[in-house]
């Protein structure tokens, strides 16, 4: 194998697919990165941990077609450093690599791409095409609802649906709900699954811009994401998913109207003087009147009361939230004012948008 790239797009490449690369795996050569170089496919990276597999392609110069697998760790070191643009990749029949660049030359030993276990192949699979930036603020604003819990794992991902018109990503962990939704287009296919939070993280890091078309493909028991130049394989969660739509409550004994940014802006005020997310040190909200909201946190460190000048209608509420949940979901949405729907002083609480159905974050309040 021989090949001539640049620097830059090498070492873009080579972080793309370290994120699908294994750190804890007891085969060496997953600690590798495959490096493929065809002159009729171009020169391909790839990371594989057996659950998630990244493929990056390449812009390349191939004098030599060829395989090898060479430490990610090792080799992303070594590219970052390389003191010229250009780099000449060649292999040996012994499995070394060497890495040129300028006057610098580095002699590696790499593995036989021969082990390398292979991605497995999304085959008639449903597919639909959406814009990259959509997906990737689909993704921000519902991965941190994600469940860690191993004891439920079909909550350990994202709810995928697709119904003909409009996509729809719901997490959930036991504590609070996160759904996104947004139309689309027409005449899409109809699927649902559930795609594992670490894929969906890494996919959130490497997608693109707005005006990019991303490719989605859904098997049995499989997804590809496909920019072109990157493909994301992961695996899905098997199983039923949690009825998220009987959790949300259809209305609230209470609606609150409330700037996104003044809520935010108090609740990480008073997460300041809360060091721990022990249920003993809740942030409190309370509602003296129908136009203001009290804020309001005690903890061994001090105090903090800040009022809020809100529209109320309905009963007041006197209720206890993590302040980490409010704050993850108020970052995520972007709406200048939103409607807050509480269900009494004991029961969850819903935010809106003021008009139309695009988000809904629940948040379940901490008993006194």
């Amino acid at each position: 194998m021989k090949f001539m790239c640049s620097r830059d797009r090498l070492n873009d490449a080579i972080s793309i697919v370290q994120k699908a690369v294994s750190t804890r795996s007891t085969l060496p050569i997953l600690d590798g990165i495959l490096i493929e170089a065809s002159r009729d496919d171009g020169v391909k990276l790839t990371g594989y941990d057996l659950e998630t597999g990244i493929e990056a392609q390449l812009e390349s110069d191939i004098r030599e077609n060829g395989a090898i697998v060479i430490n990610s760790k090792l080799f992303g070191e070594i590219v970052r450093k390389l003191p010229e643009e250009n780099v000449v990749i060649e292999t040996d029949e012994k499995m070394t690599i060497n890495i040129e660049s300028g006057p610098s030359v580095f002699s590696i030993k790499g593995l036989s791409a021969e082990g390398y276990p292979k991605i497995p192949e999304v085959t008639d699979a449903q597919k639909v095409i959406l814009m990259q930036g959509i997906l990737k603020e689909m993704i921000r604003q519902t991965i941190f609802a994600v469940s860690t819990d191993e004891s439920r794992p079909t909550l350990n991902g994202c709810f995928f649906v697709c119904d003909g018109t409009s996509v729809e990503m719901v997490a959930i962990d036991g504590f609070r709900l996160a759904l996104r939704k947004k139309e689309v287009g027409s005449d899409l296919p109809i699927m649902k699954f559930i795609v594992p939070g670490k894929a969906l993280h890494e996919a959130g890091r490497i997608l693109g811009g707005k005006d990019t078309e991303l490719v989605v493909y859904s098997s049995q028991n499989h997804i590809l994401f496909d920019t072109g130049k990157v493909r994301i394989v992961s695996r899905l969660i098997q199983g039923e998913y949690m009825n998220y739509k009987a959790i949300l409550p259809k209305s609230g004994e209470t609606e609150m109207l409330i700037s996104t940014a003044a809520m935010l802006s108090a609740i990480e005020r008073a997460s300041l003087i809360i060091l721990s997310e022990d249920r003993r040190c809740p942030v409190q909200l309370s509602m003296p009147s129908d136009e203001v909201l009290v804020i309001s946190a005690s903890t061994e460190l001090g105090t903090l009361r800040e009022e809020i000048a809100v529209s109320i209608r309905g009963e007041k509420v006197d209720i206890d939230f993590n302040p980490r949940y409010f704050i993850d979901a108020l970052r995520a949405i972007d709406e200048e004012e939103i409607s807050i729907q509480f269900s009494g002083s004991n029961g969850p609480c819903v935010l809106k948008p003021t008009e139309g159905e695009e988000f809904a974050y629940l948040v379940l309040p901490l008993r006194r």
